[in-house]
C-alpha cells in the first residue's frame, strides 16, 4: 500500500521522535521471515521495550537526521526492519539475536549505540550489554565490596586479640 505525503510525514515524525529518545538501533534484513514470525517478534518487542518498525529506507533516513543515528543513513540499503531500544540499550540486540537463531534470513546489517555505528557483526556485543537491573546489581556489588572487606578485617583483628588474651 502506497503512502500519501501526509502519511509519510507522520511516519517520519514518529520515527524521528523514537530515534531522538532511543538508546540503540539495530537495522536488520528481514526478507524471508513469515508473517507469524514477524508477529511473534513484534509481540516480544513490545514486552521488552523495543520499538520495531518496517519502513522505507528513504523515510528512515529522513527520520534519523539530527539524531545520534544520522551516520547510519549510508548503510540503509535493501528491505530493513528497524529496532530501537527505548528502555535498555541491549534490548534491540537481544531481540534480533534471539529471532535470528530461529531464522537465518534475519541478519543484522547496522548496529548503532551512543552515536557510534558498527556493522551487523557487532550484534553480539550489543546483545551482551547488561539490562538495567543487572547493571545496578553489579554497581551495588562494587559499592558493597569495600565495606565487606573492612568488616572481615575487623572480625579477624577481634579474633586475634581474643586469642591473645
Amino acid at each position: 500500500m502506497a503512502l500519501n505525503l501526509s502519511q509519510k510525514q507522520e511516519v517520519v515524525a514518529e520515527l524521528a521522535e523514537v530515534a531522538a529518545k532511543a538508546h540503540s538501533l539495530v537495522a536488520a534484513e528481514y526478507a524471508g521471515i513469515t508473517v507469524d514470525q514477524m508477529t511473534a517478534m513484534r509481540k516480544k518487542a513490545r514486552e521488552t521495550g523495543v520499538f520495531l518498525k518496517v519502513v522505507k529506507n528513504t523515510l528512515a533516513s529522513r527520520a534519523v537526521e539530527g539524531t545520534d543515528y544520522e551516520g547510519v543513513k549510508d548503510s540503509l540499503v535493501g528491505p530493513l526492519l528497524y529496532a530501537f531500544s527505548m528502555e535498555d540499550p541491549g534490548a534491540a540486540g537481544r531481540l534480533i539475536k534471539e529471532f535470528a537463531k530461529a531464522n537465518d534470513k534475519l541478519q543484522a546489517k547496522v548496529v548503532s549505540i551512543g552515536g557510534k555505528h558498527y556493522p551487523g557483526a557487532h550484534l553480539d556485543v550489543l546483545a551482551s550489554l547488561p539490562t538495567r537491573d543487572q547493571a545496578l546489581s553489579m554497581l551495588l556489588s562494587v559499592l558493597v565490596e569495600p565495606a565487606t572487606r573492612v568488616a572481615r578485617a575487623l572480625k579477624a583483628i577481634g579474633e586475634k586479640q581474643e586469642a591473645a588474651a
